[in-house]
């Protein structure tokens, strides 16, 4: 067995959630996390963001996919719990999904307007 497929305890998770991954929770066993989009186009293009960085990553996540929620949980199956596979991904899909470039300093790109509902992508965690 790999160092990465070694379980995390749930002490080690809970802690790392907080300190890492906020907006994810650990629930019977899985590390969760729940993006609410715009529409059904958004939820679409979030679902292959995180197929795309599951198959690069050779880990994949269980999905839920409604109208305007994508639901992800996470575990190793061969490892029998949470490793730090898992929490690679769930940092990689939280870096890329939740990105918004007119939050980094001197970043061109000016992001996906926010006052205009008809061209809301995500829906952030930190916006009313």
């Amino acid at each position: 067995m790999k160092p990465t497929d070694a379980v995390i305890d749930e002490q080690q998770i809970r802690a790392r959630l907080a300190a890492e991954l906020p907006h994810w929770t650990l629930e019977d066993g899985l590390l969760r996390r729940r993006y609410r989009t715009g529409g059904w186009k958004a939820t679409l293009m979030v679902v292959n963001v995180i197929g795309h960085l599951a198959e690069a990553g050779w880990h994949h996540p269980d999905l839920t996919v409604t109208y305007a929620v994508v639901g992800v949980k996470l575990t190793t199956h061969s490892a029998g719990g949470i490793t730090e596979k898992d929490f690679a991904l769930a940092r990689k899909i939280e870096d890329v999904v939740t990105w918004r470039p007119q939050h980094e300093p001197g970043n061109p790109l000016e992001g996906t307007p926010l006052d205009d509902p008809r061209l809301r992508y995500i829906k952030f965690d930190d916006e009313a």
